[in-house]
């Protein structure tokens, strides 16, 4: 893509002494794309270091969302043609997710409407997270036979209790108010008051200004299904977990009905990773879904799952092997074994930059 293109594609501005970051594809709803990232990592390390800005704003185009994140369409159509457009885009897209969270000024994130998968990326991780009456959340990727990334097995392992797991592994479309119970956001406003929250960031603090503006979220219903999720989720086994869900009845039979929808090696690979990723820093997390994700690509079931759901919308992926069951543990280890050169390695490159401070 050219860099005109993506300029057109994601929009910034300055007004007084906020960087406002737009993402403007809203028939897709803002889903990202190769230069989109690229142009929003050059925007965000000069802003850094640019002292008339004092805040980033990233907002979505349109009334759909924020972003519904990464353009699968794109990805399918590299897997096809056995391109490599898509390691080089997650590589890039996770520099992006790790300069968030790691970002010198306030970076404040609307997360309005759809926000999904890489939509999480590129606003989880900032520092002031709003979200609305209309958010709808979540990490789908089970469903597409892949695996949460964008950093997003670390911020669902920090969840309360087991909640990010079922998160993870039921691919749940989650509300704002569930947003705040996981801990992926921190405001939550009306949608109604955003352009005027916006307004308030040009020369405001964005406490001063969130402080205006915010309001007592809605109850959480992730937080009140607490009691069955921990307790069905508490096991390193996806099928000792489905047999658990399964015998509590009732919603907690229902998200073993939905984790068996979707991939089996994903639901498998995804709970791994989530177990793995305890404890570790952002960049040891974004290398390890780096592994996975490779592998993902590599496998069958990431391929039907964009084909089934998004290209010919059958809805009816035919996963490779069909039951959890079938997947055994050494093909989820195989998942997280290091990819030599391959290795995406920004937790090598963050001790390097630490030594030579």
């Amino acid at each position: 893509m050219g860099s005109e293109a993506a300029e057109e594609e994601v929009l910034f501005e300055r007004r007084g002494h906020l960087g406002i970051v737009t993402l403007n594809r809203p028939k897709a709803v803002n889903a990202l794309n190769a230069g989109m990232v690229e142009a929003m990592l050059r925007q965000l390390t000069d802003w850094a270091g640019d002292d008339a800005v004092a805040t980033v704003l990233v907002r979505g185009a349109g009334d759909r969302g924020l972003c519904a994140g990464g353009d699968i369409v794109a990805i399918y159509k590299d897997m096809l043609h056995g391109g490599t457009e898509t390691a080089e885009f997650w590589a890039e897209e996770y520099r992006l997710n790790l300069l968030i969270s790691q970002y010198p000024k306030p970076y404040v994130a609307f997360m309005d409407g759809l926000v999904l998968g890489g939509g999480v990326g590129v606003s989880a991780h900032g520092s002031v997270r709003v979200v609305t009456e209309r958010t709808r959340t979540g990490m789908p990727e089970t469903t597409i036979g892949f695996v949460p990334d964008v950093g997003g097995t670390l911020l669902l392992s920090r969840s309360p209790g087991e909640s990010g797991t079922h998160a993870a592994l039921t691919g749940a479309h989650l509300s704002g108010a569930d947003a705040l119970f996981l801990g992926l956001a921190d405001h939550f406003v009306p949608s109604e008051n955003l352009p005027a929250l916006a307004e308030a960031l040009e020369s405001s603090t964005p406490e001063a200004a969130v402080e205006r503006f915010a309001h007592a979220a809605p109850d959480s219903a992730l937080a009140a299904q607490r009691e069955w999720i921990d307790t069905a989720y508490v096991y390193d086994d996806a099928e000792e977990i489905v047999r658990s869900l399964r015998s509590l009845g009732d919603e907690a039979a229902a998200a073993a009905d939905t984790i068996e929808a979707k991939s089996p090696t994903s639901v498998k690979v995804a709970l791994a990773s989530l177990r793995r990723v305890r404890g570790l820093s952002l960049e040891e997390a974004l290398d390890q879904e780096y592994r996975v994700g490779l592998r993902c690509l590599a496998g069958p079931d990431f391929r039907e799952g964009i084909r089934a759901q998004v290209v010919d919308k059958d809805r009816n992926p035919q996963w490779k092997p069909p039951i959890l069951a079938d997947v055994r543990p050494s093909d989820v280890e195989g998942y997280f074994a290091p990819l030599g050169e391959r290795e995406l390695g920004l937790a090598t490159l963050g001790s390097e930059s630490k030594e030579t401070v």
